[in-house]
Parts: structure tokens; sequence; C-alpha cells
């Protein structure tokens, strides 16, 4: 009887810790930026650190995980033909609870190639408070500076 209590708790254990990891799938249209500043290095021609703020809209989200809003701060180095970035995206679910991510990439400047990330979630609020995930966004910038990024990746909840 012993091993069958202890067979059952493991099993519920090993079922809350599955409903507790999931998805991200989200396609994002994101706005040309709000606020800009742009500081000439003076090393050489064309060498610029941006900081930039905008929001995005998500255009399209799995229902396990509904995203809808976004708001992001990001720091770029522009030189030559690249530019490196990172910054914060914050999230704002369907639900009205927050996510918090860290993101950073490497992108050409020429627009008609494609822009991707790496992102990390480092904190939440409400019922997503303590998660934790990683994933990337895949995308394409536009003439008139507005972007569009599908993103995947997964996540767990915990204390």
């Amino acid at each position: 009887m012993r091993k069958l209590f202890v067979f059952a708790v493991c099993i519920l254990l090993l079922g809350a810790l599955a409903m507790a990891q999931g998805k991200v799938d989200t396609k994002w249209h994101c706005n040309k930026p709000t606020t800009q500043y742009k500081f000439d290095v003076g090393d050489m021609p064309d060498h610029t650190y941006n900081l930039v703020q905008g929001t995005c809209t998500a255009t399209a989200s799995d229902s396990g995980f509904a995203e809808k809003t976004g708001q992001y701060t990001e720091f770029e180095e522009i030189w030559k033909d690249h530019m490196n970035f990172h910054g914060r995206y914050n999230v704002t679910m369907d639900n009205g609870d927050k996510v918090f991510y860290t993101y950073e990439g490497s992108d050409p400047t020429d627009i008609t190639k494609p822009a991707n990330n790496k992102w990390k979630m480092v904190s939440g609020t409400g019922k997503y408070k303590g998660i934790k995930g990683t994933g990337s966004c895949t995308g394409t910038r536009n003439q008139d500076e507005s972007s569009e990024y599908t993103c995947t990746g997964t996540y767990t909840v915990g204390k």
C-alpha cells in the first residue's frame, strides 16, 4: 500500500511539473520606434550608438500563452554593415499580467536581410510570477521602420 501511495504522489508531482511548462509562439507587428536618440561615436564615419523605444502588438499568439502588447527599450551599436543590440521587452498578457524579457542579437544594417534575436524571460507578475524561458525571434524590417517578428520558445513557471 505504501508503494502505491508513493507512486501516486510521484505521478501527481510530475503532472504538476508538466502543467507548469509551456511554449511561446507569437507573431508581432512593431510600429516605427516612438523615441530614437542617435549618438555619433566619432572614431570613424557611420559608427553610432542608438537608444530606441517603441511598441508592438501581437497579431497571433498561442492561446495557452496569450501575449497581447509589448514595449521595448533597445541599445544599438551600428558600425559599417552590421548592428549589435540588446534590450528589454515588457509584455502585457491577455489577462493583464506582465512578462519581462531581455534580448540580444546582431543583424545586418541592410533591411532587406532577415533580422533575428535570442531572448530570455526574466520575471513576471500574477500567474507568471517566477517565469523563466528562452527562445528566439526571426523577422523582417520595413522601409517605414516598422517590423514583423515570429517568436518561439519554451517557458516554465515556478516559485
